[in-house]
């Protein structure tokens, strides 16, 4: 069913929109995809949602289409901003524009005392994984927002959601993510999907932030990670060296095998060496 604004075609030639690749713009048009999007963020009637890139609006129109009681979009590329201000003016009082940069500002702060709250986009494809690292490292935890639901590049996706016997796509960003959230994807969508067509599939990832993560102080399991998966060909009692402590201690205070390597270590391992590092540091 039609929202009665004009289609997003005539709207990006109307305004003299075009995808701009430096900020890591595709236009999504299909209203049915945009739905789907919309309602896997749901329920959305008292929610408000913050939208990343809305570029012309098409997810926008859609969130506000499902429901939505408040959307709030961050748009950095001020072409967009009179497209979505005629959104605005359809759906008065519901739609919030805000003209910057996603990555500099305080989303919490926008969203208030509005609760629920969490945050629905199409990322940009440059910022993603820049983007979702800020949110997962947010403090304090629970965080502001009571989910994400958001699109990557598929690559990115399988990144997030990796378990250890993934072992190519196991890292950094699986253990952060799946450490403090619940993950899953939703569903794939395809290159065509999109203006312009990237070169490779999409997908919809939710994450849900845990209420109580394992304890765990989250620079020193960054710490770790980041020792582990840098040379993860490496055994951890090699790799962990550069952490500056004796690593045979360390991973024996966790109770894991030397000869192990990084892929082979699933959440609770990682927050027991994190933890172990705290206490051979003295912390």
């Amino acid at each position: 069913m039609s929202d009665a604004l004009p289609p997003l075609r005539e709207v990006v030639a109307a305004h003299g929109l075009s995808a701009k690749k430096s900020l890591g713009q595709n236009f999504l048009f299909d209203l049915n995809l945009t739905g789907k999007i919309a309602r896997a963020a749901g329920p959305l009637e008292s929610a408000t949602i913050v939208e990343i890139g809305p570029g012309p609006g098409g997810l926008t129109r859609a969130l506000l289409k499902e429901s939505a009681a408040h959307v709030v979009a961050i748009e950095r590329d001020a072409r967009c901003l009179a497209a979505l201000a005629e959104i605005a003016t359809h759906y008065p009082g519901r739609l919030e524009i805000i003209e910057g940069d996603a990555l500099t500002t305080d989303l919490g702060a926008l969203v208030g005392a509005r609760r629920p709250a969490r945050i629905c986009a199409n990322l940009p494809y440059n910022i993603a994984t820049v983007l979702l690292t800020n949110w997962l490292e947010a403090e304090p935890w629970p965080p502001w927002f009571d989910r994400l639901v958001l699109m990557f590049q598929k690559e990115v996706a399988l990144r997030i959601v990796a378990k250890p016997a993934e072992r190519a796509d196991y890292g950094r960003l699986a253990v952060l993510a799946n450490w403090r959230c619940k993950t899953r994807i939703l569903f794939d969508v395809p290159p065509a999907a999109f203006t312009p067509p990237p070169k490779v599939t999409s997908s919809v990832v939710e994450l849900v932030p845990r209420a109580e993560p394992l304890p765990c102080d989250r620079a020193l399991l960054a710490e770790v990670t980041q020792a582990a998966f840098g040379q993860r060909r490496k055994m951890l009692r090699q790799s962990l060296r550069g952490l500056g402590v004796d690593p045979m201690v360390l991973l024996e205070k966790a109770e894991i095998t030397p000869t192990k390597r990084a892929e082979e270590i699933g959440i609770e391992g990682f927050v027991a060496m994190a933890n172990a590092l705290k206490a051979q540091r003295g912390g």
